[in-house]
């Protein structure tokens, strides 16, 4: 007996098939329990669509510039307090509770080389879809995302003294009223001197108290847009927050003092812009944050992540002034604004 075809019967069947597999998610068979894990063949075809989907956004949604080799200190800290328990690192063995996820979290010393820059830099920016691989903690910040790729693509030449040097600061002081451990963890970025130890990293030490507690609220807030700032502030109570703030500032470094008339945009501004000059705000005794004597990197690259931040238009919102600002700064200007004020220290 010959069975027709018709297109009746083609949509009764799928309909029926779409009955049964509702029917059977409905039921609570099906098994989601990490320790079941997966069929080879379930595993292979996940990590074929995953790898085909990495290939194809990788190359519509990443820059081409991808990579910052000069920020490894701060990608190094934010990889200790937010990799290194799923991933392990060079002498660290991964945690074994998050090595039964389902999937586990790979050795990216040995991961990391079957992607090129512009893949990995896809992943850490918005992460994977079911398999515990989070997006980077804050939108809009792929200068952190840059310094990442670096410091990964390092993992699989990377020593345990070398991961230890660039995660890890000499015992320095204690301060009182603050849990073991916590200065010597912003050390390993910021120096037991609070001068930063590389170029990404800002001087903390002389920055006024205020300024660095209302960072650290709005870091833990969710206000202040980085992801290696946003893990580092939100382990810390308030207390916390006011004694490290104190302690940095009460260091020798940046002072409250008037800006060098060595660049036309830090004391006169441009008017036909409607650019105010920086002393307009950072000057001395204001509330602002020092910057003269700041590093010259990171001043640049600030400038040049805020110029970015376009959806910012009205400059009269709190925390939007700068992001205005900085767009109207011509960019050939940002190096040279950045080097005169750091000559101020």
């Amino acid at each position: 007996m010959t069975i027709r075809i018709t297109w009746k019967r083609v949509v009764a069947v799928l309909a029926a098939l779409f009955a049964a597999g509702m029917l059977f998610a409905w039921s609570g068979l099906f098994q989601v329990a990490a320790s079941s894990g997966h069929w080879k063949a379930t595993e292979w075809f996940l990590h074929w669509v995953m790898r085909n989907s990495v290939k194809t956004y990788s190359y519509w949604q990443t820059p081409e510039d991808v990579r910052d080799n000069t920020g490894l200190v701060s990608a190094g800290g934010h990889f200790k307090q937010a990799c290194a328990s799923c991933h392990g690192a060079p002498g660290q063995r991964p945690n074994p509770v998050m090595q039964r996820a389902m999937p586990p979290a790979p050795d990216l010393a040995i991961n990391a080389t079957q992607w090129t820059d512009r893949q990995l830099f896809w992943i850490l920016e918005h992460g994977v879809k079911y398999s515990g691989m989070p997006a980077w903690g804050a939108a809009g910040r792929p200068d952190e995302v840059k310094r990442m790729v670096a410091f990964v693509r390092r993992l699989s030449t990377m020593t345990p003294a070398q991961y230890r040097t660039l995660t890890e600061a000499a015992a320095g002081p204690q301060v009182a009223g603050l849990r073991p451990g916590l200065v010597e963890s912003c050390a390993g970025c910021h120096g037991n001197d609070g001068l930063g130890r590389g170029p990404d990293v800002p001087v903390l030490a002389g920055q006024k108290a205020a300024y660095l507690e209302g960072a650290l609220r709005r870091y833990a807030a969710g206000h202040r847009a980085s992801a290696i700032m946003a893990t580092a502030a939100a382990a810390l109570s308030p207390k916390e927050m006011r004694l490290l703030a104190g302690h940095y500032a009460a260091m020798p470094g940046l002072r409250d003092r008037a800006l060098p008339s060595t660049h036309p945009l830090l004391t006169a501004g441009r008017r036909d812009d409607q650019l105010p000059a920086c002393a307009s705000c950072h000057a001395p005794g204001r509330a602002y944050p020092l910057i003269a004597g700041q590093k010259a990197t990171y001043i640049a690259d600030r400038l040049t992540n805020w110029r970015g931040d376009e959806k910012i238009v009205d400059a009269r919102k709190p925390h939007a002034t700068m992001p205005v600002i900085a767009r109207r700064i011509p960019e050939a200007q940002i190096d040279p604004l950045a080097e005169a004020l750091a000559a101020a220290r």
